[in-house]
């Protein structure tokens, strides 16, 4: 939802020079996006049908400006797997101070609370950047 939600925001705003793309520390590689999140974002005229889960690797770390994650123990494994991505590692809910937790395979109120974090936590960015 956020690799989603962050693009379009960024289009819309004029603010991208580069694609936003999504990979987990512990995904599930090749998984679709869950149900419920498909649901809610095709609420808002976004389809994600066709993302597949994808592990963040050493090369994506290093190739990318910037790097968004969702809590702050993913923040602080990626710059200790590599010391050379501190500075471009933040979480979304960085000026909120706010880790947005992920709602897979939980109850679709944690899915519209993400999405909504996510939504309000985008918009700051998209400010700043």
């Amino acid at each position: 939802m956020a690799e989603r939600i962050l693009q379009d925001a960024l289009t819309k705003a004029g603010k991208i020079e580069r694609s936003v793309s999504s990979a987990g520390l512990s995904a599930l590689i090749g998984h679709e996006a869950d149900p419920a999140a498909c649901q809610l974002m095709a609420d808002k005229g976004i389809d994600i049908s066709t993302h597949r889960a994808r592990q963040l690797t050493s090369d994506m770390i290093r190739e990318a400006d910037i790097i968004l994650v969702m809590e702050t123990w993913q923040k602080a494994a990626i710059e200790e797997r590599s010391p050379s991505a501190k500075g471009k590692v933040f979480r979304l809910g960085e000026w909120e101070k706010v880790d947005i937790s992920d709602p897979y395979q939980k109850d679709l109120s944690e899915f519209i609370r993400s999405l909504s974090l996510i939504e309000q936590c985008t918009a700051r960015w998209v400010m700043k950047l």
